[in-house]
């Protein structure tokens, strides 16, 4: 043996364990193996617990003795049943269809439409959840029973672009009663009040239903069982979306999104119906509705990178395909129509107003007269007739607002502004190249078309009745409505005929028509459209036909200076176009010398391919305020006088208007009616001056006035959804 092992203690414990640790290792390797399998089989466990799924704060309470259930989500708080009857038939199937309701137990509430204000009320229906049914009849002629105030609205919201298409992100359905025996107005309100809404950014819970008089035509025998069929299927639809139902697609879209309906996704509220609230275009007279060019563009690229096109698609690809098919046969044919005019100026002249001009403009509201002229109820009107205030005019000058006529003799324009508030949908030129309608003609036309539309106002909710009656006789002309009236040819014995009505004229015109303003007999007070004060920005704001465009515009401020009557310069301020001219436009002031400056800022019309503007470049009323003081501080003959704050808009006056400490902005329009005659029966040799006829200004009118241009006789009204700023004028 080795004498070196005889020094070995092999009883020592440490000598054992470091002979076995391969056993010691292999140990400790399957204790920790089973630790590892013991964990898993415990998280397994605890995964598959139902202890598991209840939250928290729920478990918490639990162990206190107690269990306090999660709050159930609410997606429908009620429907309302608005409804517009003649004979009755209407309002009996809402009382049958708010009685059927009872069974859901959810609030209902029937309203007539007759007493319905929409300006003041159908927004809230946007944050509300409710459902509204609408049931309406058609009656002589495709005219609404009971509604035509509310339809009326609705179709000028629609049209308008300053609502746009979200204003109404609310739920709909529409039931129409009609007789198919009248087929050319069959069910047409209750297909305009769907499509209108619809335009305006509601969502249907179902496909519109009709209701058909005509039992050989009906589709279940009778109106009564047309509208019983349509009420079974709403009340189903109901039930579904006070569960939260919804369909889903059909799981072809990419990472679970849908694709197929990106502007009724955006808004839908929970529970909503995503399939049906599409719009339906279930009715061959219901117009395809053009699409925002950030619609255009999303179109244009799902087309170029999905070879695809789902269904619901294809109504916005055809919209843009028709609209691009449109446009450009328009184009073709106004060249053409040029062309031939120049080609053969012997030829029978051209109406201005060609039929898709005037479907356009009747869209917009307008009233057409004859072939070149135009009128259309301002939204002012509309509220000093409800006692809602007046527009600046109104605080600068003394107008009656609910008396003023908008109209024009000439919807043609030598401009493209790029905030023109038709988008430039009126026809264009340089000359007067149309046929001529006589002014007498113009005039009564303008005035009827104008009482008519005012007449439709009798017994809205809200309409004060001496002001509705007041209404009805014309006492002011704003001659400002579209295009560039001092262009009709006529246009002086067109003033003659209004003064001899005992109607004052405010004539605006764009500063391109020198001449035409030298030869112009008195008006009330005269405009010139100041919306930049270099040659470079005039022609990116105003973008002028005439190539000699500044000059005549520094004519025609030159021709305002001789006038003896009220002259005003119009100033437009776009931010980061024409706000930092300062020095120039207190030349071009010296240049004109006008009685008054009205500032304004510019108001935002809508997306337009004619136009670049967006809302950065509208100023705040603040700035506004500061602009004009910093002019003022440039033009030592002229103050601040008065401030309208709604219209974002402040007057700018010649010093000769405030005698003493007092301003007398206003006019004294029964004085201008004398010296108006005085000088017709002269001949034109007796003349007056603009301080012949001016008034005092009343307090609240005032710059710095608590009231900022508010009349304290009316009411202000602040609309409820104050992210859409629809005021103009």
């Amino acid at each position: 043996m080795d004498p070196a092992l005889d020094t070995w203690d092999f009883s020592s414990p440490l000598i054992s364990l470091w002979i076995n640790r391969f056993y010691i290792y292999l140990g400790f390797a399957f204790g920790f193996s089973l630790w590892i399998c013991f964990q898993i089989v415990i998280r397994k466990q605890n995964k598959n617990s139902p202890e598991k799924t209840t939250p928290k704060a729920s478990q918490n309470l639990m162990t206190n003795g107690y269990i306090s259930h999660p709050k159930k989500e609410v997606f429908v708080s009620g429907v309302k049943i608005f409804y517009g009857s003649q004979t009755g038939t209407a309002k009996g199937f809402a009382t049958i269809l708010a009685e059927a309701l009872s069974s859901l137990n959810l609030p209902v509430a029937m309203i007539n439409l007759k007493d319905y204000d929409p300006d003041d009320r159908l927004i809230e229906e946007v944050t509300s959840k409710n459902v509204c049914a609408f049931l309406v009849a058609t009656y002589t002629d495709g005219q609404p029973p009971e509604a035509a105030w509310f339809c009326k609205w609705l179709e000028e919201a629609a049209n308008d672009f300053r609502f746009g298409k979200a204003y109404l992100k609310m739920r709909y359905a529409v039931f129409g009663l009609g007789n198919s025996v009248y087929l050319s107005h069959f069910n047409t309100v209750g297909k305009n009040v769907d499509k209108w809404l619809w335009m305006l950014g509601a969502h249907r819970v179902m496909t519109r239903g009709e209701g058909d008089g005509n039992v050989v035509k009906s589709k279940h025998g009778s109106v009564e069982a047309d509208f019983t069929a349509w009420k079974t299927k709403f009340i189903s639809r109901l039930q579904a979306l006070c569960k939260g139902e919804r369909k889903h697609c059909g799981g072809n879209c990419k990472k679970g999104k849908c694709e197929s309906n990106q502007r009724g996704s955006e808004v839908a509220e929970p529970g909503s119906h995503v399939q049906e609230e599409l719009p339906h275009r279930d009715a061959e007279d219901e117009e395809p509705f053009g699409s925002t060019n950030e619609e255009e563009s999303d179109t244009e690229d799902h087309l170029s990178s999905n070879p695809v096109i789902d269904v619901e698609d294809l109504g916005k690809i055809m919209d843009h395909v028709k609209k691009e098919k449109r446009e450009k046969e328009q184009l073709e044919g106004e060249t053409s129509a040029i062309r031939s005019t120049v080609k053969s100026e012997a030829s029978e002249r051209r109406a201005m107003i060609t039929p898709a001009l005037r479907e356009a403009l009747t869209k917009q509201g307008y009233q057409l007269i004859g072939s070149h002229s135009g009128v259309k109820l301002c939204r002012w009107t509309k509220s000093m007739l409800r006692g809602r205030g007046g527009c600046y005019k109104h605080t600068f000058y003394g107008i009656e607002s609910h008396r003023c006529m908008e109209t024009t003799p000439s919807l043609a324009c030598a401009n493209k502004c790029v905030f023109c508030w038709r988008h430039h949908t009126n026809p264009v030129g340089t000359e007067w190249r149309w046929k001529m309608d006589q002014p007498e003609m113009i005039l009564k036309e303008a005035i009827e078309n104008h009482q008519n539309m005012i007449k439709q106002f009798k017994g809205v909710p809200g309409v004060k009745e001496e002001r509705f009656e007041e209404g009805m006789t014309v006492k002011h002309c704003a001659l400002s409505l579209v295009g560039e009236p001092i262009m009709y040819p006529e246009i002086n014995k067109f003033l003659k005929l209004l003064h001899e009505c005992k109607i004052s004229s405010f004539l605006v015109t764009n500063a391109q028509f020198p001449a035409e303003i030298r030869d112009l007999k008195p008006v009330t007070q005269l405009y010139v459209s100041v919306d930049a004060s270099t040659k470079d920005s005039l022609k990116k704001i105003d973008r002028p036909l005439f190539r000699d465009f500044w000059q005549r515009f520094l004519d025609s401020l030159k021709a305002l200076a001789a006038k003896q009557q009220r002259t005003v310069y119009r100033l437009t301020l776009v931010k980061a176009w024409n706000v930092d001219e300062l020095q120039a436009y207190a030349e071009l002031v010296s240049l004109g010398n006008p009685d008054f400056i009205e500032v304004k800022g510019v108001t935002y019309c809508g997306e337009s391919s004619a136009s670049s503007l967006t809302m950065a470049n509208v100023p705040w009323h603040e700035e506004v305020v500061r602009f004009v003081c910093e002019l003022v501080d440039l033009i030592p003959d002229y103050e601040v006088a008065c401030e309208h704050e709604h219209s974002n808009c402040l007057l700018i006056a010649h010093k000769k208007f405030k005698i003493g400490r007092e301003w007398w902005t206003w006019i004294d329009y029964s004085r201008f009616q004398e010296l108006i005659q005085e000088y017709e029966d002269s001949g034109g040799s007796k003349t007056f001056s603009a301080k012949d006829y001016m008034a005092k200004t009343p307090h609240w009118a005032l710059f710095g006035a608590n009231e900022r241009g508010f009349d304290p006789k009316d009411t202000r009204y602040q609309r409820k959804n104050k992210s859409k700023d629809i005021s103009g004028c």
